[in-house]
């Protein structure tokens, strides 16, 4: 292939992107703001999927160095009810398709497998714009440019790319979640750390919802949901993590404790994440020489799928451009065409993030008493 690839942004969706055309031969050069790897942490831990994910790693010939970074007993799931009452507890059996990875080790790997000089650090994009015959400019925020013959936008919610490709612009969902941490939980938390259990546990009640699961290194992340709009999450001072913390909990004041000490006893500042998502269904025209994967391209609320999919997207992208080297826009068709249905399509499972869902049919409720069914009948 002699057309430049230019990718922006290293998650783990563009970078999987590069590292399949790597595995065929294909350079690619991918842009990152963040001035390191290491420039910030990456998050909690990712469940990979045996349809999604793990396809896209084997795509990309890293399933072994994949396998190495699993924590095994984390698909264990676990629903509570907010008196602390267990609803529903499924071990780990070893059978599970969806293994659990800390994010920041698995961006690594792909970071590893790449060779030397393929990310650039510390560019972060200012705007992008199109020359004409399938060519595009990217400017940075230190005024430097780069043009190039495909542009791929992996650059998340707020993309610079895809202002090329569509009009469309991330709204917020209705819902906000809470991060907090809480360490050596079993012998510092230990009535937080019994309630979650080995993997993951959810409690959900109409607004409010507590997701929670257990990390490496015997730590807690929850997820603390509120169905709200953004003006009362404005009147708390985040700043203020004993007063925000406080304000937060109150919503929960009837929960059980064991439940609230993951709101309440949290060993960080808790952080404030608005969710939002682009329209259902986002889709736009081709246009010669760009393209978006991940979040640039569906964003939703979480629902346990985003990660997967930008990985598949990237995997799908690389291969569809080695198997028509030579006819770029027939490539990026194909892509598209499997990719708009396929995020469209992307449904809750077992065991989702499920702080990202709401809806008058209290689809965590439906989820439920599917689970107990399908636990009844084996």
């Amino acid at each position: 292939m002699t057309t430049d690839i230019t990718i922006i942004g290293a998650g783990l969706g563009g970078l999987t992107l590069a590292r399949v055309l790597h595995v065929h031969g294909i350079p690619a050069t991918v842009y990152e703001a963040e001035p390191s790897p290491d420039a910030r942490s990456q998050g909690g831990m990712l469940d990979i999927h045996d349809y999604n994910g793990q396809l896209a790693l084997e795509a990309a010939d890293l399933m072994d160095e994949f396998r190495a970074i699993i924590l095994e007993g984390r698909q264990a799931l676990r629903f509570l009810a907010p008196d602390g009452t267990v609803l529903f507890d499924k071990a780990d059996d070893g059978t599970g398709g969806r293994p659990e990875v800390q994010r920041g080790e698995l961006r690594q790997i792909l970071l590893d497998s790449l060779p030397a000089g393929t990310v650039r650090w510390g560019h972060k994009v200012s705007g992008t714009r199109t020359l004409g015959d399938g060519r595009h400019e990217v400017t940075f925020a230190d005024g430097s440019t780069v043009t190039t013959s495909l542009l791929v936008g992996a650059d998340g919610a707020w993309s610079r790319v895809r202002p090329l490709l569509s009009t469309a612009v991330p709204e917020y969902t209705g819902k906000s979640v809470v991060e907090t941490y809480l360490f050596d939980a079993d012998t510092r938390h230990p009535a937080a750390a019994k309630a979650v259990g080995g993997g993951s546990m959810i409690v959900h009640t109409p607004g409010r919802e507590l997701f929670a699961h257990r990390e490496k290194g015997d730590t807690l992340h929850a997820y603390v949901g509120l169905s709200e709009p953004q003006e009362w999450f404005d009147a708390i001072d985040f700043a203020d993590a004993a007063v925000a913390t406080a304000r937060v909990a109150k919503e929960f004041d009837d929960w059980a404790p064991e439940l609230t000490a993951l709101i309440t006893d949290c060993d960080t500042a808790p952080v404030l994440r608005a969710l939002y998502a682009l329209p259902t269904g986002h889709r736009w025209d081709r246009v010669p020489g760009v393209t978006l994967i991940g979040d640039a391209a569906h964003l939703s609320a979480p629902n346990g799928e985003g990660a997967n999919l930008a990985m598949l997207d990237g995997a799908e992208l690389g291969k569809a451009l080695a198997a028509q080297p030579d006819d770029i826009e027939a490539a990026l068709t194909a892509y598209e065409e499997a990719m708009f249905p396929r995020s469209a399509e992307a449904v809750m499972f077992e065991g989702a993030e499920a702080h990202g869902t709401d809806s008058d049919n209290d689809p965590i409720q439906a989820l439920l008493t599917a689970l107990t069914q399908k636990e009844q009948s084996h």
